[in-house]
């Protein structure tokens, strides 16, 4: 009998080219998106509403929020006109492609919709843009979830089915808490409850992804990695508790808020670093790849299952 061959790589070396992301510029893009795309959607619901201090508030974290990320999205990228180059064609299948078009159709709207709100001018067009920013927000807070899961990168890939459900619950708690920080309670009941669903949203799905993965989920677990995301559930659960406690204390609201944004913050960080470990450590490519060849070897072996109609005879 041949012993089982026990994990090795050439010399140690990655399998994988570690991605040339840089923080803290991506996680902030990742994070600042989020919270752009969220707070549209919050905008375009309190301004119909008639909640109008939260949807000033919305309308503005959400411009401050994308323009930010947009900074350290062409940071990263080195030269301006990179962004531009990623507009010459419109791809379905590419992440980023989408990602950069919905970027380019939605600052101009996010943009559009505060400047409105701020100078009470031209209404009419102000509230299309609300309502345009908001319909573009959803795809705004969540495109980067497929964005990193589109990658080679153990811990993203594998990770895709929950990493939609964590970044959209991570930028609705983070609009939420925006709102929390930023108005005072007696109008800030939408953003509450935004907050409250979205940080547990966030923590289940965190959750869910860890339990999946088994031992891939050691790059979310260790190390300085593992203390931030685990900070960030203790800031989401945290501020989920004010919000739901808080009732008409400002000064509770506004920690709340301040907890949940952190919070969004430490889970981007987190994820993104996580990704970065996996993709230096050749184990987390070639063990799962050895797993799979076994699972599939050993089915090839059981050979075909009975016939759909029931057992043969």
């Amino acid at each position: 009998m041949v012993p089982e061959a026990t994990f090795s790589s050439y010399y140690g070396r990655p399998v994988l080219k570690e991605p040339v992301w840089r923080a803290p510029d991506v996680p902030g893009y990742l994070f600042l998106g989020g919270l752009a795309g969220a707070s549209s959607v919050l905008a375009s619901g309190a301004h119909l509403s008639g909640r109008r201090e939260l949807a000033r508030v919305a309308k503005s974290g959400a411009l401050g929020a994308i323009s930010l990320s947009a900074v350290a999205l062409i940071h990263d990228l080195g030269r301006p006109e990179r962004f531009a180059n990623m507009l010459r064609v419109f791809k379905t299948t590419s992440p980023m492609s989408v990602g950069s078009w919905l970027l380019a159709g939605y600052g101009p709207v996010a943009g559009a919709a505060a400047l409105c709100d701020l100078t009470g001018k031209l209404p009419r067009a102000g509230l299309a843009a609300t309502l345009g920013a908001g319909l573009l927000g959803p795809g705004i807070a969540t495109y980067t979830a497929a964005l990193i899961c589109d990658t080679a990168v153990p811990a993203w890939h594998e990770g895709r089915r929950e990493m939609p459900y964590v970044f959209a619950g991570s930028a609705a708690s983070a609009a939420g808490g925006l709102g929390l920080l930023a108005t005072r309670p007696p109008g800030a009941r939408p953003a509450r409850d935004l907050a409250v669903l979205g940080a547990a949203v966030e923590l289940v799905a965190k959750r869910q992804l860890v339990s999946r993965l088994g031992g891939l989920a050691e790059p979310y677990e260790a190390g300085r990695t593992g203390a931030i995301l685990r900070l960030a559930e203790v800031l989401a659960a945290g501020g989920m508790a004010g919000a739901v406690l808080g009732g008409r204390s400002r000064l509770v609201s506004a920690l709340s808020g301040a907890s949940l944004l952190a919070a969004s913050a430490a889970t981007r960080w987190g994820i993104f670093e996580a990704g970065m470990a996996s993709a230096r450590d050749p184990k987390y490519t070639v063990v799962p790849q050895r797993e799979r060849l076994t699972r599939r070897a050993r089915g090839a072996a059981d050979g075909p299952g009975p016939p759909r109609g029931g057992p043969i005879g």
